[in-house]
């Protein structure tokens, strides 16, 4: 069963600084950095977002949610809004080349 959700509503925007201590709790592990210590190429570059076509909060949102191949869901550990904040995070991080 694939969890489908329509994110980034414009009446309440994602917070980014919740995202980012739970990419810190969830994500950190095998991402550092924006990288991907399980998958080299499937890391979280704008590049690598942008060839994977996971570079908008929805995809990402979609991806953190049901998971994908050795990536974990979380649908049953965080809820919609904490997805969508980290998902927002990854981007914007993304976006400025996680510096």
């Amino acid at each position: 069963m694939v969890w489908t959700q329509a994110f980034t509503s414009p009446v309440l925007a994602a917070d980014t600084a919740n995202g980012a201590k739970l990419f810190e709790v969830h994500c950190v592990g095998c991402h550092v950095n924006g990288g991907n210590i399980v998958r080299w190429n499937k890391t979280l570059q704008l590049r690598a977002l942008e060839r994977n076509k996971v570079n908008t909060i929805d995809a990402i949102a979609t991806l953190v949610a049901n998971g994908k191949a050795n990536m974990s869901a979380y649908k049953d550990r965080l809820t919609i809004a904490e997805i969508e904040d980290v998902s927002a995070y990854v981007l914007e991080q993304a976006n400025k080349g996680w510096r």
